[in-house]
């Protein structure tokens, strides 16, 4: 195999397990929501009920990963400006992941079909992937706060629009710290497997 060859099946797996793990984590989300709300009782700071919440959160989530939707409305939670513009950042960064998933997905299938070693990860590299997140991980576990804060200025520079006013997007007291950390562990997890299973395998 090509140096050329290397680089792009590199490239290629470390794409697909990102895009793997946010998609994963898109998905455990809803659940994951739902549990904290009940545990947390955070429906009450908006004055509704859980299926209220969870049916706005289905509005809010359709919206985000749906390429052919351009408007965000939410039925009994509203929007502010700069709310809307910070899901609408969202929005792209999550139909790209989609996107970038399903190429990858495709890639693998006819890979597979065409019984092709092409994508096959060295260890080493497998080994290096599966060792990165350690590296963020004890600042990640002692002040996940800070960690968001981080994350956020790192993935929306120059803007502002993810600090939340409780008073005109009430959305925020829904999506807790908790919930966000519970996501990323998901991410992280889904992640983690990726590579260790190709590490595992011969």
């Amino acid at each position: 195999m090509s140096k050329k060859n290397n680089i792009l099946t590199i490239i290629y797996h470390f794409i697909f397990a990102l895009t793997s793990s946010v998609v994963g984590a898109i998905i455990a989300s809803w659940p994951l929501l739902l549990v904290f709300v009940v545990v947390q009782k955070t429906n009450r700071t908006v004055n509704l009920s859980l299926g209220q919440v969870m049916f706005n959160y289905d509005q809010l989530l359709w919206y985000l990963i749906w390429p052919f939707k351009h408007r965000l409305k939410m039925r009994d939670l509203p929007t502010s400006v700069m709310a809307a513009r910070h899901f609408a950042d969202v929005k792209r960064l999550f139909v790209l992941a989609f996107v970038a998933f399903l190429c990858c997905l495709v890639i693998n299938f006819w890979c597979r079909k065409q019984k092709s070693k092409a994508l096959k990860l060295n260890k080493v590299w497998a080994l290096l992937f599966l060792l990165l997140p350690i590296a963020i991980l004890p600042f990640a576990l002692t002040n996940f706060d800070s960690f968001f804060v981080v994350f956020h200025h790192l993935l929306f520079a120059g803007s502002t629009t993810w600090l939340f006013d409780p008073a005109t997007d009430p959305i925020i007291n829904l999506l807790t710290e908790g919930f966000f950390a519970a996501c990323f562990a998901v991410s992280g997890v889904i992640y983690e497997l990726y590579f260790a299973e190709k590490l595992l395998q011969r």
